[in-house]
C-alpha cells in the first residue's frame, strides 16, 4: 500500500528513513526513484544510522556498490549506468541478495523489469517539493 510523507529538511528525511528502517529484515531490497538532487543517499544515511553504522554514507555514483556494516550489513547501489537484468547478473548485484543484508539501489527507474526479478521489495519515491521540502511515496510491500 501506496504512503506519503513530506519531509521539510535533510535531517527530517533521516530521521523518516531511521523510523522505517525499524521494519526492514535481512534479504530487503529497497529500490529507489527520483531525480539527481531528490535525497536518496540521505534517506540512505537514515537507513544506515538505524543499521548502527557508524561510517559516512556517500554516493555509490562511482563505484556503483558501497558496503557497509552495522547490525544487518548495507548495499547502496547506484544503476544510473545499469541499464539492463543481464548488465545486474554481470555487477553481481544478485549474489547480494544471499549475504544476509539489505539492499539500497537508487536508479532502480533505468530497470523497470527488476521489482519482478525481487522477492521483499521496498519502492520509495522521492520528489524535489522545493530546495529543501521532499515528497517521498513509499511502499512497504504489505
Amino acid at each position: 500500500m501506496k504512503r506519503e510523507f513530506v519531509s521539510h529538511s535533510p535531517g527530517e528525511t533521516e530521521e523518516f528513513a531511521e523510523r522505517l528502517a525499524e521494519k526492514l529484515k535481512p534479504g530487503d531490497v529497497i529500490l529507489y526513484k527520483g531525480d539527481l538532487g531528490a535525497g536518496k543517499t540521505t534517506f540512505t544515511k537514515g537507513i544506515a544510522k538505524a543499521l548502527g553504522i557508524s561510517e559516512t554514507v556517500t554516493s555509490p555514483t562511482f563505484a556503483l556498490l558501497n558496503e557497509y556494516y552495522g547490525s544487518i550489513p548495507l548495499f547502496h547501489f547506484d544503476l544510473y549506468r545499469i541499464k539492463t537484468v543481464d548488465d545486474l547478473y554481470a555487477i553481481g548485484f544478485f549474489d547480494y541478495l544471499d549475504r544476509g543484508g539489505i539492499i539500497a539501489a537508487e536508479w532502480s527507474e533505468n530497470i523497470p523489469e527488476l521489482e519482478n526479478e525481487l522477492f521483499n521489495v521496498i519502492k520509495i519515491k522521492i520528489e524535489k517539493l522545493s530546495e529543501n521540502e521532499r515528497r517521498i511515496i513509499y511502499d512497504l510491500g504489505d
